[in-house]
């Protein structure tokens, strides 16, 4: 399959299957979702899910948030990865954006990314889910995922993702295909053991055409002639 043929089939099933694909963090507002995205890396959604409640309800407003210490910002957040530092990027993105961005987040990637704790990935997030902008977040599933799909090729960053996906999905599909690449990896294409005997879209799928088939067909002849 060419890859303008995978990109037209993946859009075509997930537009069909999933057309409304979401963040699966709980936030009300974009200082909330801010603070959710920036604990979540290397940290599972459920997990933050179940420590913003709290956070949210104690720091309902950036600038409770700015004035408040690390240390107890740290006492809501010590189950998460890297709370210590984590802590620190919270407390000076918040003075941040009331010191430069009159205490609301900015709309541009170039803004973002000057925030404690937001690299291109959160800002990206922010970006298209806010503001619903055509910005591709790439974590590990969307890097994972889209190479296997064979959506992108040769791309050793994430970077070079993005910039494929950017690229070659049409522009009004971008800010969802993130969702959409996210929960594939998430629940079907896991990083050890993808489940390709579930998945509904190995037609479209590169990996499954050239390793998980080839894989099979040899356990399944073990002993015999291997054809590969």
């Amino acid at each position: 399959m060419l890859k303008k043929d995978r990109y037209r089939a993946f859009v075509e099933y997930f537009s069909t299957h999933n057309p409304d694909a979401q963040t699966e963090l709980n936030y009300s507002n974009p200082y909330e979702l801010l603070i959710a995205v920036i604990l979540s890396a290397q940290c599972t959604d459920k997990r933050i899910n179940q420590i913003t409640p709290a956070l949210f309800e104690r720091f309902p407003v950036v600038e409770a948030l700015a004035a408040a210490s690390v240390d107890e910002v740290f006492s809501y957040i010590r189950s998460v990865s890297y709370p210590n530092n984590k802590a620190k990027h919270l407390v000076g993105m918040a003075n941040m954006l009331i010191e430069k961005f009159n205490g609301e987040v900015p709309e541009q990637i170039e803004d973002l990314i000057k925030l404690p704790g937001v690299g291109r990935k959160t800002a990206n997030v922010i970006s298209s889910v806010v503001y619903n902008k055509p910005a591709m977040a790439v974590d590990t599933h969307v890097f994972r995922v889209s190479n296997r799909l064979g959506l992108t090729s040769r791309a050793t960053t994430p970077l070079a993702v993005e910039k494929q996906l950017v690229k070659f999905l049409p522009e009004e599909t971008i800010a969802v295909a993130h969702h959409w690449l996210i929960l594939h990896g998430r629940y079907i294409c896991l990083a050890r053991k993808p489940k390709c005997e579930i998945c509904p879209i190995t037609y479209m799928c590169k990996y499954y055409e050239t390793q998980f088939l080839k894989t099979t067909h040899r356990k399944s002849n073990s002993g015999k002639e291997q054809i590969v």
